[in-house]
């Protein structure tokens, strides 16, 4: 369970990242100004940190010179409202590992974050097998009994969702937070028609599904 240390002095804006980023799993704590940043993350270890532009005390482009001077190579992902290239450049030049212009969605901060540790973590997506599917997502490749199974980009995206939280019951919403595209407008009957088709190449019997289940009134969980 990755530890973010959220560096932001609107109390509002920080309390919904903390509880955002608490519902995805993550381990969260708050700091509202430069200096309590620099001691934080100088004390502790963290596996990423959130950091505001604007910030009383220090501002978020003298916390992240301060941490990379001290050799604190924990990853930054800056937070602004500015939009100037000159200063996405120069957040970057000092250290920065990715820039997030406010206002975000969270879907696409939560996608942000999740690279940024994938990248430093040196995490593969990796082989998965459950039944008598394999899956290589490094090499987006699905066989079922040895042969190919031609999948979606999509329908990739939503197995690898399933396989992330396998046991876990996900809603609809999670579904398309997860894997549609940002600002995509997506029904709940299109949910539904993704995962029955992803159903149809992956399960022995689709109408009776063994690993994508559908959990009534709610969504649906992965048991594998």
């Amino acid at each position: 369970m990755a530890r973010i240390l959220v560096v932001e002095d609107e109390p509002d804006i920080a309390l919904g990242l903390e509880e955002d980023l608490k519902r995805q799993g993550y381990q969260v704590e708050t700091v509202g100004d430069g200096e309590s940043a620099v001691r934080r993350a100088s004390r502790e270890t963290w596996d990423l940190i959130l950091l505001d532009v604007m910030l009383p005390r220090l501002d978020g482009f003298e916390v992240c010179r301060e941490l990379r001077r001290a050799r604190i190579k924990t990853p930054i992902i800056l937070l602004t409202a500015k939009v100037q290239e000159a200063e996405k450049v120069m957040g970057l030049e000092l250290g920065a590992d990715d820039y997030v212009t406010k206002p975000f969605s969270p879907r696409e901060l939560r996608a942000r974050i999740q690279a940024v540790l994938r990248r430093f973590s040196g995490e593969s997506l990796g082989l998965h097998r459950f039944g008598d599917v394999e899956v290589d997502f490094d090499r987006a490749e699905v066989r079922k009994k040895g042969l190919p199974v031609d999948l979606t980009a999509l329908e990739l995206r939503l197995l690898q969702t399933f396989i992330g939280r396998r046991g876990r019951v996900l809603t609809r919403a999670q579904l398309i937070d997860a894997a549609w595209d940002q600002g995509t407008h997506v029904s709940d009957r299109a949910v539904d028609t993704h995962v029955l088709n992803l159903r149809k190449k992956i399960e022995t019997v689709p109408g009776q599904p063994q690993f994508i289940r559908g959990i009534r009134g709610i969504g649906y969980r992965f048991d594998a």
